[in-house]
C-alpha cells in the first residue's frame, strides 16, 4: 500500500509546477483523495479534495483559481496542476488517502 509524490521542485514566482501521486496496493478508485501542504513552522494544510470519480473537487480560497486537482483512475495516479505559484505556496506536498495511506511528500520551493 503506497502512494508516491513527484514532480516538485524549484520554480519562480508565477510559474507552474505539476504534481502526481501514484497509487498502488489498494483500490484507488474506491477513495476520495486530497492534496495537503506544510511549511515549516506551519500547520498542515488542505489545498485539494477530489471525490472518487473525479467528478467533484474542492479548494479553499488561498489556492482556487490557481490549483487544479485531477486523478486518472486507470492509471492510479492523481495530480495537482499548480499555476500563478507565490511564495507562499512553498512547502511540502502530500497526497493522502484516508485512512489508507499518505504519501511521504515532495517539496515545492517558490522563489521571488
Amino acid at each position: 500500500v503506497q502512494l508516491v509524490e513527484s514532480g516538485g521542485g524549484l520554480v519562480q514566482a508565477g510559474g507552474s509546477l505539476r504534481l502526481s501521486c501514484a497509487a498502488s496496493g489498494f483500490s484507488f478508485s474506491s477513495y476520495a483523495m486530497h492534496w495537503y501542504r506544510q511549511a515549516p513552522g506551519k500547520e498542515r494544510e488542505l489545498v485539494a479534495t477530489i471525490a472518487r470519480a473525479g467528478d467533484i473537487t474542492i479548494y479553499p480560497a488561498s489556492v482556487h483559481g490557481r490549483f487544479t486537482t485531477s486523478r486518472d483512475n486507470v492509471k492510479n495516479t492523481a495530480y495537482l496542476q499548480m499555476n500563478n505559484l507565490r511564495t507562499e505556496d512553498t512547502a511540502v506536498y502530500y497526497c493522502d488517502v484516508p485512512p489508507i495511506v499518505r504519501g511521504q511528500g515532495t517539496p515545492v520551493t517558490v522563489s521571488s
